[in-house]
């Protein structure tokens, strides 16, 4: 047997072993969206604080936040902070106070920087203004149902939970291809393979919610203890499980928008990603090639382009991803189904941002040129994290 024979047999068994992962995946999906109950309801409810950081105008900016001040909950607070007074996203915050004039909402506008991550900084600059012990860490471009905030207290209330956070989805500001792009490797890679995993028993913090009492984040030594990493919500999550506390996800799913406009954005944003979690985690990263299958199936085929059966598995590995992709995109909501056409594209995609992520820790993110580094055992020091001119 040649070695193009056994790098197409290989190659097959690693797109029948992705297949096996996106059917796992897309069912733990299925049944978390069928499981997903009203939570139980607390008495009295205890009030919270959510924390904003804004920067800029985003597409979807202020129906994202208006989801927030329409929540079914009987107290609660919202904090926007920006750092400057010319920021684009104060309209819209004062275009929200003025439609929900009710609501316990403050702009804190603040140019002190505290270190290298500028979300955090802002943090930092809106923790002071929180009445609340109960707190809501949740990004400028994340949509919520009404019942958001009601499903977090619950999950917050489960023994022993020391940290809450949400399953989140792709939610593209317009159905472009570069969009649909990103968000098929949210939904149809990224989504299932959380459950997945989670299912194995892993806790990971996702960013797009990290709730927590307040006690518990000064004993993680505070917001500043995540000032010099990029991926705060990983070290916050590593933090709050040294503490022996665990890592609860909320009954309920969020939406982040997807507002790249340009395919050189997309690669972008996708490799500051990609290295973030090829050196947080370099082990499981390498091992998320699997939820590459029509990677995998093109392959064999490269490998033994005369050989019938490669075209066969390629179309039977295509079906598969399709079917786990309209249960995908019913779980998720989403109603376009010609993205799914755009699976063996994505598949390549991510291949490639693989090889890129291994390549180097330099990421850009939001005006900035940052390294990233592994986190440490302890509280980080402020050298972890280098500015690049």
């Amino acid at each position: 047997m040649s070695a193009f024979s056994i790098l197409a047999l290989a190659s097959s068994g690693l797109a029948a072993a992705g297949c096996l992962q996106s059917i796992a995946g897309a069912s733990l999906l299925a049944r978390f969206r069928r499981t997903e109950r009203r939570p139980v309801t607390l008495k009295p409810l205890p009030p919270v604080t959510v924390l904003k950081p804004l920067y800029g105008d985003e597409p979807l900016l202020e129906e994202a936040l208006e989801s927030f001040c329409t929540q079914d909950y009987p107290e609660f607070q919202i904090l926007f902070g920006v750092r400057d007074h010319d920021d684009p996203a104060i309209d819209i915050v004062h275009r929200l106070q003025a439609r929900h004039p009710h609501l316990d909402m403050q702009l804190i506008v603040d140019p002190t920087v505290h270190g290298m991550n500028r979300k955090i900084s802002n943090l930092i600059n809106i923790l002071p203004h929180a009445r609340h012990d109960l707190l809501i860490i949740s990004d400028s471009d994340i949509h919520v149902s009404p019942d958001y905030m009601l499903h977090i207290v619950s999950a917050l209330h489960k023994p022993n939970t020391g940290l809450v956070t949400t399953l989140y989805a792709g939610l593209p500001a317009h159905n472009t291809i570069v969009q649909m792009l990103a968000a098929c490797q949210i939904n149809h890679n990224f989504l299932p393979g959380v459950l997945l995993s989670r299912y194995l028993g892993r806790q990971d913090c996702l960013g797009a919610t990290m709730a927590l009492r307040r006690d518990v984040l000064e004993a993680v030594g505070g917001l500043e203890a995540l000032l010099p990493h990029v991926a705060d919500d990983a070290l916050l999550g590593r933090l709050v499980r040294m503490l022996g506390k665990d890592i609860t996800i909320a009954d309920c799913m969020t939406w982040t928008t997807i507002g790249e406009p340009t395919f050189a954005e997309l690669l972008s944003h996708e490799l500051r990603w990609g290295r973030t979690v090829c050196t947080l985690a370099p082990a499981g990263y390498g091992a998320s090639a699997i939820q590459l299958p029509l990677f995998w199936a093109t392959l064999a085929i490269l490998f033994q382009p005369h050989a019938l059966w490669p075209l066969v598995l390629f179309a039977c590995v295509w079906t598969i991803r399709v079917i786990t992709g309209l249960v995908i995109n019913r779980a998720v909501g989403s109603r376009p189904v010609w993205p799914l056409l755009l699976l063996p594209v994505r598949d390549w995609l991510s291949a490639a941002i693989m090889v890129g992520s291994a390549s180097g820790t330099r990421v850009d993110w939001r005006g900035q040129t940052m390294h990233v580094a592994p986190h440490p055992v302890g509280p980080p020091p402020a050298s972890q994290l280098s500015p690049e001119g």
